[in-house]
């Protein structure tokens, strides 16, 4: 199978490079490389989800499965001081860069650890909300262990929220979290994406 981001070291060359994106009504300058998911632009997908999503009234942290080199994580850092963020990726390029802009945006309420899926996350607090942009090239399994995961880790009446395209299990995924959580409802749907929350 070729390589993908979903690759734990990407051995494509790195070829790094910085731009500025507006999310949730700040300006952020992310760095960003080959080898990692949409490294041009902050994809529509993660876009929808980070305008879409709203914070749980209960207390706890916040985490990012998948977080890429950290749009997700960083803007609900930034729009939410008063939480904190964990933020993981099994790209270790992903990671670094992750936490390269952090600090270029003055970010310090996160924590980014290498893991695949949850597999490395041993939180110091209660977890209130998981976000995911999962990825699809890794294939369903993978996909839905994050999910299985999500679940084990929030508390009760916790949150996972979900972005995935229709056309790339976005039925399939409904299904699988309607086994697992106490609610499933799909709260958006924009140009093929749905956003998918589940409640424990």
């Amino acid at each position: 199978m070729s390589e993908h981001y979903y690759s734990n070291k990407p051995q494509v060359e790195s070829k790094p490079r910085k731009w500025k994106f507006t999310l949730l009504g700040s300006e952020f300058v992310f760095e960003t490389d080959a080898g990692v998911f949409s490294k041009s632009e902050v994809d529509f997908g993660s876009r929808v989800l980070i305008d879409t999503f709203e914070m749980p009234v209960i207390e706890g942290a916040v985490m990012d499965i998948g977080c890429g080199y950290g749009p997700i994580g960083l803007a609900l850092a930034k729009a939410h001081p008063d939480r904190f963020i964990y933020m993981m990726d099994i790209n270790s390029r992903a990671i670094a860069l992750a936490q390269k802009n952090a600090e270029i945006n003055g970010i310090q309420n996160v924590r980014i650890i290498e893991s695949d899926g949850l597999a490395n996350v041993m939180p110091q607090t209660e977890v209130a909300a998981i976000l995911t942009n999962p990825p699809i090239r890794a294939g369903k399994e993978t996909i839905f262990k994050f999910y299985d995961e999500a679940y084990e880790m929030l508390v009760a009446s916790g949150e996972l929220w979900v972005v995935i395209q229709k056309k790339q299990g976005a039925p399939s995924t409904v299904s699988h979290l309607e086994e697992l959580f106490a609610e499933v409802e799909v709260v958006e749907k924009k140009k093929g994406y749905w956003i998918v929350r589940a409640k424990k």
